[in-house]
């Protein structure tokens, strides 16, 4: 027989209540949690618990008559302001709102009901005990590490979209460019018409907030024509001209001897090891707002006969330059290059030449002490237009010669 269950005064119990009376007892949490850490937590995962920012809103009122800032330990976690209180703390907000969001609060069993036998909330002492009536905060608390992993679900969700939309954008300009070139190589082919038609409404898509199924379609569209593309191009012709653009970058790589051998005077001077790699929160700059960066002169084959390590730690095919990008992504973090060196690189350098910088240090890693501040002395000097990539790949390739 299906029935309701009624608390003692009369009030229908919620199914969220129910969950935290089963709650088994280990799974309360070990120490105390910060209530506005915790709020920032629930706000991030709100969708997994089925609450609004406004069901926040309330909750942010009601945690903020809790006079302490933890929750957790030997304190009773119930606060009792009246219906009033609740809403002067809600600048205004109308009463019948209010208590739509408490039910709601409530039915998500972040919050309990303790009610007084009169249905007013208010504290009484009976010598040294303290009897409270009003809304109890211990399922939040309880909660909290479930919280926290729902938190970050939703942070490295976002994080897979960012990384995603980074190389569908890279698979852009790569369209981009590969038409440009084609058509230079094979003038009048109608091909690169629909390579750069595609590339600008990929473009103008990108400008709007898009899931990661879009994302996922829009790299796989691209990734088939970036090939077609590349078999067509991929000929002698272009080979003599790889081999001329090759000599090119051989003859600035002899004629810059402080670039030679993977910029030696830093790895020697101790500049590298010199410089902090730590995470800062400097804002980065959208790979979208780098377009007016040119694709590095060096060929993308001579980087890749030149970093031959990078394919033991990657094993996608690498054609294109948003595939470098990938891979440099990939073994960016096993290196010890912290997040921020990474984006500071691409912000300065791009994220085409950055690449080819992580994968030449993957190359000669173990002669370089610190990665990370390794990478940011070379930052330093794209920042001043004192750096480029090609003497990097061209002094890898005479040592393989050499050998």
């Amino acid at each position: 027989m299906d029935y309701t269950p009624i608390s003692p005064f009369m009030r229908p119990i919620s199914h969220g209540h129910l969950r935290v009376i089963e709650r088994p007892e280990a799974s309360v949490p070990a120490r105390p949690v910060n209530k506005w850490e915790l709020l920032r937590e629930l706000s991030k995962a709100q969708a997994a618990f089925g609450v609004s920012e406004r069901d926040l809103t309330v909750l942010q009122g009601l945690l903020s008559f809790f006079p302490d800032d933890a929750l957790g330990g030997n304190a009773e976690m119930v606060v009792f302001p009246s219906n009033k209180a609740i809403c002067e703390r809600l600048n205004g907000m109308p009463c019948s709102t209010m208590r739509r969001h408490l039910a709601r609060l409530v039915e998500a069993g972040l919050l309990q009901r303790r009610d007084s036998p009169n249905g007013k909330r208010y504290v009484r002492k009976h010598g040294e005990e303290r009897v409270a009536f009003g809304f109890d905060l211990s399922p939040l608390y309880c909660q909290s590490e479930e919280i926290a992993r729902a938190a970050e679900a939703v942070r490295e969700a976002e994080e897979r979209v960012r990384r995603l939309r980074e190389v569908v954008s890279l698979m852009r300009r790569d369209l981009t460019a590969l038409a440009e070139f084609g058509d230079e190589m094979q003038p009048g082919l109608g091909f690169w018409d629909q390579l750069r038609d595609k590339a600008a409404l990929t473009a103008r898509a990108l400008r709007r907030k898009l899931s990661i199924e879009d994302l996922a379609a829009y790299r796989a569209d691209l990734e088939a024509l970036l090939d077609q593309a590349r078999n067509i191009i991929d000929g002698p012709e272009t080979e003599e001209m790889n081999t001329n653009d090759a000599q090119s970058e051989r003859h600035h790589h002899n004629s810059n001897k402080e670039s030679i051998d993977l910029e030696p005077a830093l790895e020697k001077s101790g500049a590298a090891a010199g410089v902090p790699d730590v995470d800062t929160n400097e804002p980065v700059a959208d790979v979208d707002e780098q377009d007016t960066r040119h694709l590095p002169k060096i060929p993308l084959h001579l980087v890749i006969a030149a970093c031959p390590s990078l394919k033991t730690f990657y094993q996608g095919e690498i054609r294109h330059w948003h595939q470098l990008f990938d891979a440099a992504c990939h073994v960016r973090p096993a290196m010890g290059i912290s997040a921020s060196a990474w984006e500071e690189a691409q912000r300065f350098m791009g994220p085409e030449q950055a690449s080819i910088v992580v994968a030449a240090m993957l190359e000669r890693f173990a002669d370089i002490r610190s990665p990370g501040g390794y990478l940011r002395a070379l930052t330093t000097k794209a920042a001043a237009g004192e750096f480029s990539c090609g003497p990097m790949v061209m002094a890898l390739i005479g040592r393989r010669n050499a050998a």
